[in-house]
């Protein structure tokens, strides 16, 4: 079976790589175009591209997809199936009907629940205590299309995005080679369940209100992790907080730093308290609360905004 594979980021990349190496017959990869990163904006490809290179895989990067513009590669590489993940666009009709056996997705989530582009964030953020690594038959619609194979994944109580990140790109590959190995024995199902949208995250979402419970903070905080990362405000500097857990706490103002030491820095939240224990102030690198204060100091009584 002739398999063009369509992904951008590291999870993509991660699954492309496990096809290659369980004897898949990967005939090109088509990612993003290589953006500037940086202080000199210097180009760097994809995580697709780096590791389509280095297994001698033809790399295709199409600034759209719209009129025609992968035709030629279609034409030219002739694949019978075209395997996704996070590619990052919607793919036009032409492309989903190309192919001898359709288009098929690897999707981070419990279809159709955490539809979109943030799937394991907006998990981790909602608390959620499962997840899954889907593959999907492909149709024109934003992870809309009926599922073949879906293996389910528990998120740990402290997990962050980056490690289930981690786990889900493992999970995402084997499914992936499963739902190849099976194909023609799979039959597809209707997505059935609660539908939520997981939107792209912004930095705004990343803001933490401290009105919420230290519960939903601590999620909040491990679904930041480790890009943007949950953010507050001390004295008008924007700190990033990197690491935090719940704690029992029935005094203070929302938001109130109640105070400062080896444990760490513990603020009010709705129904108790948040005990931060990791921090990265601005020009500073991460460092433990404990770390931080040997050399600067952070003031009880401030209200975080």
């Amino acid at each position: 079976m002739r398999i063009l594979f369509m992904g951008t980021p590291d999870i993509a990349a991660g699954c492309m790589e496990k096809l290659i190496n369980e004897g898949f017959n990967i005939v090109g990869a088509v990612t993003r175009v290589d953006k500037p990163k940086g202080r000199g904006h210097k180009l760097v490809p994809t995580e697709v591209k780096a590791a389509a290179m280095k297994y001698d895989i033809p790399v295709y990067q199409p600034e759209t997809l719209k009129n025609g513009e992968l035709l030629p590669v279609l034409e030219e590489l002739k694949p019978d199936i075209i395997v996704v993940v996070a590619y990052g666009r919607i793919l036009p009709e032409y492309v989903l009907k190309y192919p001898k056996y359709g288009c098929i997705n690897m999707h981070a989530s419990k279809l159709p629940k955490y539809r979109g582009a943030a799937p394991i964030q907006r998990a981790v953020i909602d608390g959620e205590t499962e997840t899954a690594a889907t593959v999907m038959l492909m149709d024109e619609g934003l992870d809309t299309g009926d599922i073949l194979l879906e293996k389910i994944i528990k998120i740990g109580e402290n997990e962050t995005s980056g490690e289930l990140f981690d786990r889900m790109t493992q999970e995402g590959g084997e499914v992936l080679c499963e739902a190849l190995r099976n194909f023609d024995s799979i039959v597809p199902r209707k997505q059935v369940g609660e539908l939520i949208y997981a939107h792209m995250i912004t930095k705004e979402d990343a803001h933490i209100d401290w009105s919420m419970s230290a519960k939903d903070v601590c999620n909040l905080i491990r679904g930041m992790n480790p890009y943007p990362l949950a953010y507050t405000y001390y004295k008008e500097e924007a700190v990033k907080i990197v690491s935090a857990m719940p704690v029992p706490c029935d005094k203070g103002d929302i938001g109130e730093i109640l105070s400062v030491g080896a444990e760490g820095m513990l603020v009010k939240a709705a129904d108790g308290a948040v005990m931060v224990n990791e921090v990265r102030f601005p020009g500073k690198k991460t460092m433990k609360v404990e770390e931080y204060i040997r050399g600067n100091n952070i003031e009880t009584g401030t209200v975080l905004k």
